[in-house]
C-alpha cells in the first residue's frame, strides 16, 4: 500500500512536492528517487538531466508561516542534515556518484496563496 500523507502537513508537503515535481519535469528532468529516508533524514526528491542531478528539498508555506516563506527552515542544521542524507544516498546509489549535484530549495506557496514557487541555491 503507498504512503499516503494522513495529516494536513502532509497532504500540504505531498502537494507542494508534486507541484515542485510537475515544474521540473516540464523543463526537461526526470525523477531518479523521492521522499527517500535515512537515519540523518530524508530527500524530498532527487531529478536528473543528462550529465546533472538535481537535489530538491521541498517548503510548503502558507499565509501564516513564520520563518520568511521557508528561508528560516533552511539554515546550517537543516543543510547538514541534507548533507548526510545525500551521502548516504550515494551509498544506496553508487552509480550516480560521478554526476555532479546541485541542492536547491523549492518554497511553494499553499493555497489559499497562489504565486510562482521560489527557487533558492543551496550549495
Amino acid at each position: 500500500m503507498p504512503n499516503v500523507p494522513r495529516t494536513l502537513a502532509q497532504r500540504q508537503g505531498a502537494w507542494a512536492e508534486q507541484r515542485a515535481l510537475r515544474l521540473l519535469q516540464n523543463r526537461g528532468w526526470r525523477l531518479v528517487s523521492r521522499n527517500w529516508r535515512c537515519r540523518w533524514g530524508e530527500l524530498d526528491l532527487v531529478v536528473d538531466k543528462p550529465g546533472r542531478l538535481l537535489l530538491v528539498e521541498v517548503k510548503g508555506r502558507g499565509p501564516n508561516d513564520w520563518d520568511g516563506g521557508g528561508t528560516a527552515a533552511l539554515r546550517w542544521p537543516k543543510r547538514l542534515r541534507l548533507q548526510r542524507a545525500w551521502d548516504c544516498w550515494l551509498v544506496d546509489h553508487p552509480s550516480w556518484a560521478d554526476r555532479p549535484v546541485e541542492q536547491v530549495a523549492a518554497l511553494v506557496p499553499l493555497p489559499p496563496r497562489s504565486g510562482p514557487v521560489r527557487w533558492i541555491r543551496l550549495g
